[in-house]
């Protein structure tokens, strides 16, 4: 049975999160009824990340097994056309059956978008996470530095994880000043349950000066949740990008770029050049 890789994007506030659930209130739900009036039949599908509640994509990667016989852009306008305004088929592609979103991913990028500043923006409500407190980055990626590598990532990872290991491979994060907005990149081979937004509440503090940079350091040691920051909100935390190298076939854009084509009207600056 042919195999097809879907890219999606979607805006995550209001909504819980990737995984289907009963209430029926996540993108995992509203994809596969959509897949179901498009090709008359039910379809499951499997995707690169599971995101939380409140988390946006500009890149999920999803795959699905099908006897459905259709274009490339007839996937795309077909599915968009049964699909709410919040999420949107980008591309469509045919893969071999030995493809598969989860495991064939060998890394995930994601950024947060914070804005810093003494009153909050309701145009930015959702989107981007928000601060009133001045933040110093320059302590921010101090404590960065203890973060890079494999580590346990035990003290940041939700009592609810499901992962069979707490060792993660953080191989980037790196954290940009735009006026107002710090841009905050986190890349790794994959992601325990709510550690962005566990890291995001660590850094936060530290760029406020309620913590010393060595303070991430001591958590990754101590590997105990209790003693780390609370989770941080989810507005400004977006899926960007996911790894397959051994699959060029499939028109990902650069984190970068994907940043630029999605968010570049909250500030020209954040997106870099695409």
């Amino acid at each position: 049975m042919p195999r097809i890789a879907l890219g999606l994007a979607y805006e995550g506030s209001g909504w819980n999160g990737w995984q289907t659930q009963p209430s029926r209130r996540t993108f995992q739900d509203v994809l596969e009824s959509a897949l179901e009036a498009f090709l008359g039949q039910p379809t499951t599908t499997i995707c690169a990340g599971r995101t939380d509640s409140g988390v946006h994509a500009l890149q999920q990667v999803v795959h699905l097994d099908t006897g459905a016989d259709r274009r490339e852009v007839s996937w795309v306008r077909g599915l968009n056309a049964h699909l709410p305004g919040q999420i949107a088929v980008q591309w469509a592609r045919p893969v071999g059956a030995d493809f598969h979103a989860r495991f064939d991913a060998r890394a995930r990028t994601y950024f947060y978008i914070l804005r810093s500043a003494p009153v909050r923006s309701p145009m930015l409500r959702g989107r981007v996470g928000w601060v009133h407190d001045a933040l110093d980055e320059n302590r921010m990626r101090a404590a960065a530095t203890h973060l890079l590598g494999e580590h346990d990532f035990s003290a940041f990872r939700s009592s609810e994880c499901q992962a069979a290991s707490p060792v993660r491979t953080l191989s980037r994060l790196e954290i940009e000043r735009a006026g107002e907005f710090l841009v905050l990149r986190f890349e790794a081979n994959a992601f325990l349950h709510h550690m962005v937004r566990n890291l995001m509440g660590v850094l936060v503090a530290v760029g406020r000066g309620r913590r010393s940079s060595e303070w991430a350091a001591e958590l990754l040691a101590r590997r105990d949740r209790r003693l780390a920051a609370a989770t941080f909100m989810p507005d400004g935390l977006y899926l960007a990008h996911v790894a397959y190298p051994t699959h060029p076939e499939l028109p990902l854009l650069t984190p970068e770029c994907a940043l630029h084509t999605h968010l570049g009207w909250v500030c020209p600056e954040i997106a870099g050049h695409p």
